[in-house]
């Protein structure tokens, strides 16, 4: 199973994705390296959380279920390319994760849940709040017995 991409970026993509980027903090959300924007050449500093390397990475935008049309908080994420790569070859959030989700990925993947199995549109906040329950309904089997 691999993930399918479709859709259309919106005429907006541009500010749209300016913005996840810029609310990353202009850096990617997995590894922590900094934005490599062509004016600002940048390479590893003390926040990254990979091997340091020195290398420039562009800070792109992955749609986390495969629709470029798709602009909801949670199916936006601000990742390097490395990262991007990465996280668009292995994870397919239709698919079962066996196991516990990273901290940087479980508000997304808890507003996809929410969303793709529970048919509700919910906030980041909302999904920071009550995460056990919203990645419960995409890893029922993770649930905490009460």
């Amino acid at each position: 199973m691999r993930l399918t991409i479709s859709g259309s970026y919106p005429a907006d993509w541009p500010a749209i994705s300016r913005q996840v980027r810029l609310e990353a903090g202009d850096r990617c959300i997995r590894c922590g390296h900094p934005s490599d924007a062509p004016k600002r050449r940048s390479s590893c500093d003390e926040w990254c959380r990979h091997e340091f390397d020195d290398k420039q990475r562009m800070l792109t935008v992955h749609h986390l279920d495969g629709n470029k049309a798709n602009c909801r908080w949670w199916n936006l994420l601000a990742l390097c390319q490395v990262c991007h790569l990465t996280i668009q070859a292995r994870v397919i959030p239709e698919r079962a994760w066996l196991l516990e989700h990273s901290d940087w990925f479980k508000p997304f993947v808890a507003g996809f849940y929410a969303s793709y199995y529970g048919g509700q549109e919910i906030t980041r906040a909302q999904a920071e709040a009550q995460l056990s329950h919203w990645l419960s309904l995409g890893q029922p089997w993770r649930a905490e017995v009460a």
